[in-house]
């Protein structure tokens, strides 16, 4: 076929717009539309992957029927089905070269695959799950992590990532909180940036999803409807986003599944084109959610077919269709032919779609030799050391009595259906869990000692173990065992919590959402049959999601969180719980009291606190922020550099922060803030900033902090942003409800309508004693 690929080298030195203005000129319809969809030819080998999945495919053609005209991306070629990296990134370049010297215009695809955990190809380094990295408060760490995904996707080929995931966090029982960060927006915005420019560093282009109010559902059940007013919108929802785009510089974004107040954000022209781009300046390219453009049609009714959900979503700004073309391909260009659906607004699409490309630099690339051969492992040690770190930084030690660390415990029983089991180790989004539980015949392809294991490496102890029963169902012919095993040691560890899955095969997970928060089947059952044994019992959760276990708390003689703590997940368990590692995490997310309570957050008025005219008691059992350590800290001397500051200033803050244990630890100084006294209802506590501090014994440290005063605007009656001039109280403490050091700050001048070009970081420096 003769190709215009000659033509493109030979305008290489001319600036991007111009090549992009001549190659659109240049397109037939058909080469317009082909770039603004994806490519899932092997979605059959990966049933099960993608919501209704089954409905919306049918049998794939082959790649070089469907892409003849070219092609827009390529949908997940390492994540679909295991298959070996090294063997596969030739056949993936072959592709690429095909389009190079096959199709008329010769664009190579743009290949995206998900990384929320690590790329999620078989053998890769599976990582911690979101709720771990907002645990570790630590989003430089979060961002090395980042750059190292997204090393490895780059040296095979692939240019797009789906992830970060900011939403946050509302209600528990959604499945899919696993995937998030946290239930503090400034948590979420600040760890999730650092993902972002960790991928982007590495010359892989990060997508922001869902944008928005996906985790605000209806019962928290996925893809329901969201019933949220503008302000919550604006002021707890969006932030993240906004920061990830102005301070991260995003180049993509992924609409939502849900609609926001009867509006699918896929149609939502009002937040993907008025405020994204242009209130934001967003110039990346925003990509659909899978089949999300089809569903305005079969889900939400707001079309009469494809070719009108295809309208709408265009002139709403979604540039791209994934996985495939349903919408974007013969129903769009029917559309077009009919003057239903106007070309400049496909042309604009492309555009957009062409300048990424060029960016990425495949406007040039020809595909005829390797750029760089890939990497002998997708899983190398820097990688696994990388995931360990993570994993140490993250779990929560929720209660102790002083018998953690284990120091010599002889004989000790590990007990529980999370035990032993390495998937137990992982999110949703991990290859293992996204793929391979349909392939039991499939090795895990790396490797991941379980809690078992690790407890035995790390004791020089007996160690016993007893599954006791399944992470879910009613079978409890497995409790005598470890009643009798427990009976017999010195201590037990049950090990218990959830199994990550897709669409009902796991307690945790996408379309895995619940109506209790009890430890799912039978597990607490197990536990207390172990309690009632006398023998001191450690408690050890590996969940997706906070459960109801405030039972524990006090019955335990020790209870340790680990969010889907990833491939070293469980070393990193079996060092805290035996002294090798002090536990720094804090929770991400507030630990509930029971179903009833959500949806809920520590963001909450006064309204949504304990009274005496409501018989219903809200109050988490552990609060946003909380984690203990095996040594104390003391947070003294709270300061305001002056005790009036400009509502456009900055607050200059400082608090001392000294260990006053016996052995070195970390610990997480917490700056809460709070306008006891506002135009609209304001929250009884908001994180204004945070710090990881390491101290030796007996040593301090004096944290400063430069707070915008912007990190204090919210939406006012007018729904305009702004900094309001009033009283701020102030305080630092180891979790939101605790003050253990206070100030007050008064704000003065005008009220201050806050744009895009505030700060909305807060600088911190330790000084050290």
């Amino acid at each position: 076929m003769q190709t215009r690929r000659d033509d493109v080298v030979k305008q290489q030195a001319a600036p991007v717009e111009a090549r992009v203005a001549a190659l659109v000129a240049d397109m037939t319809l058909e080469e317009k539309l082909a770039q603004l969809q994806g490519v899932w030819v092997d979605a059959g080998a990966g049933d099960g992957v993608a919501p209704l999945q089954g409905a919306m495919l049918d049998a794939p053609p082959p790649f070089e029927e469907f892409a003849r005209d070219g092609i827009g991306q390529i949908t997940r070629f390492y994540g679909t089905a295991p298959v070996e990296p090294a063997e596969a990134a030739p056949r993936l370049r072959e592709r690429q070269r095909w389009l190079v010297e096959s199709t008329r215009l010769g664009i190579p695809a743009i290949v995206h695959e998900e990384c929320l955990t690590g790329l999620a190809a078989w053998r890769a380094t599976t990582f911690p799950a979101p709720l771990s990295w907002g645990a570790s408060f630590d989003p430089d760490l979060v961002e090395r992590m980042a750059t190292a995904i997204g090393t490895t996707m780059r040296s095979l080929g692939v240019h797009q990532g789906l992830a970060p995931v900011l939403d946050v966090v509302r209600d528990a029982r959604w499945g899919r909180v696993e995937e998030c960060i946290g239930e503090d927006p400034y948590l979420v915005g600040t760890i999730g940036t650092g993902y972002v420019r960790g991928l982007q560093r590495a010359g892989v282009v990060a997508t922001l999803k869902h944008f928005v109010g996906y985790s605000s559902s209806q019962a928290g059940r996925n893809l329901a409807p969201v019933h949220v007013g503008p302000r919550e919108v604006a002021d707890v929802l969006l932030p993240p986003f906004e920061m990830a785009v102005l301070d991260g510089g995003a180049r993509s974004v992924m609409h939502s599944y849900a609609d926001v107040d009867g509006v699918p954000a896929a149609a939502d022209r009002e937040r993907l084109t008025g405020l994204l781009r242009d209130t934001w300046g967003f110039d990346g390219v925003v990509v659909a959610d899978y089949f999300g453009i089809a569903f305005l049609a079969s889900l939400h009714g707001m079309a009469s077919g494809l070719a009108d959900a295809a309208r709408l979503a265009l002139t709403a700004g979604v540039d791209v269709e994934l996985p495939t073309g349903n919408a974007y391909g013969t129903p769009l260009a029917e559309a077009v032919r009919a003057g239903a659906v106007d070309v400049g607004l496909v042309d604009r699409a492309v555009e957009r779609v062409l300048r990424q490309k060029a960016d990425l630099g495949l406007l040039d690339e020809r595909f005829d030799e390797p750029t760089s051969a890939p990497p002998p492992s997708v899983d190398p040690p820097e990688h696994r050391a990388l995931a360990l770190q993570l994993a140490q930084e993250s779990v929560v030690l929720l209660a102790n009595d002083g018998t953690l660390p284990l120091r010599a415990p002889g004989r000790v029983a590990v007990i529980g259906p999370n035990a032993d089991r390495a998937t137990a180790l992982f999110g949703c989004y991990s290859f293992a869990n996204h793929v391979l539980d349909k392939r039991p015949e499939v090795p895990l392809g790396i490797e991941t000692p379980t809690v078992l294991d690790a407890v035995r490496a790390q004791l020089g102890a007996e160690v016993t173990f007893a599954p006791g029963c399944d992470v879910s169902g009613d079978d409890r012919s497995g409790f005598g065992d470890a009643v009798r095993l427990a009976t017999e040691a010195d201590v037990a560890v049950v090990v218990v919590g959830d199994q990550a899955g897709l669409f009902g095969r796991g307690t945790s997970g996408e379309a895995c959402d619940v109506e209790s928060l009890e430890l799912p089947g039978v597990q607490r059952a197990l536990v207390e049959a172990v309690l009632a044994t006398g023998t001191p019992v450690v408690l050890v959760l590996v969940t997706g999601r906070p459960y109801a276990t405030g039972w524990a708390l006090d019955s335990c003689a020790g209870v340790v969180q680990a969010f889907f703590p990833g491939e070293k997940g469980a070393t990193a368990i079996a060092q805290v719980l035996t002294g090798g590692v002090n536990p720094s995490g804090r929770l991400p997310v507030s630990l509930p009291r029971s179903a009833g309570s959500q949806p809920t957050t520590y963001l909450r008025a006064r309204l949504a606190g304990t009274s005496d005219v409501s018989s219903v008691d809200p109050t988490p059992v552990r609060s946003f922020g909380f984690g203990l350590s095996y040594t104390t800290f003391r947070h003294e001397a709270l300061a305001v550099a002056t005790a009036t500051v400009e509502t456009t200033g900055t607050l200059e803050v400082s608090v001392r922060v000294s260990n006053t244990g016996t052995v070195a630890g970390t610990d997480v100084v917490q700056l809460y803030g709070r306008d006891p006294v506002a135009s609209v209802v304001r929250p009884v506590a908001q994180l204004l900033g945070y710090a990881r501090v390491t101290l030796d014994a007996g040593q301090s440290a004096t944290v400063h902090l430069a707070v915008p005063t912007t990190r204090l605007a919210f939406s006012g009656v007018d729904l305009r942003r702004v900094v309001e001039p009033g009283t701020v109280e102030l305080w630092v403490g180891p979790a939101c409800d605790q003050r253990e050091t206070e100030a007050v700050v008064e704000l003065v001048g005008p009220v201050h309508a806050v744009t895009t070009g505030d700060p909305r970081w807060v600088t911190t420096t330790v000084e050290r004693s």
